[in-house]
């Protein structure tokens, strides 16, 4: 029971999200929309973590099988993919990799500016 109550809270934010994607004339996602609740929810209190914990993690555990229809898909679209292959790629990989480098680089200066004010 508690695990559906849990899911349901969830479901509900994402059905605001859906709601507003289709009330506000902006190219974003409802998903992102809901995540955005989510998060302000979450943030001012008015959600407590324990309320939706097992339901997410469980959402979280499943992720990686959610990806297996966009996969196929992929395959389903290879003669339209081969002929940009090697450039998407090497796109995705130097886009990784830079991603990387600047998240690393923003983690290690808040951890020093961090530092610098616990000093002070």
């Amino acid at each position: 029971m508690k695990f559906l109550k849990q899911a349901s809270r969830i479901l509900a934010i994402s059905f605001v999200g859906e709601v507003l994607k289709a009330v506000i004339p902006l190219s974003i996602p409802a998903s992102v929309y809901g995540l955005v609740i989510l998060l302000v929810l979450l943030c001012t209190g008015l959600l407590r973590v324990s309320q939706v914990r097992e339901a997410a993690l469980f959402l979280i555990e499943i992720m990686p099988v959610m990806f297996i229809p966009a996969a196929v898909g992929l395959t389903d679209a290879w003669p339209s993919l081969a002929p940009v292959f090697w450039p998407v790629v090497i796109t995705v990989v130097f886009t990784t990799v830079l991603v990387m480098a600047v998240t690393g680089r923003a983690t290690q200066f808040v951890i020093q500016r961090g530092k610098g004010k616990k000093d002070a």
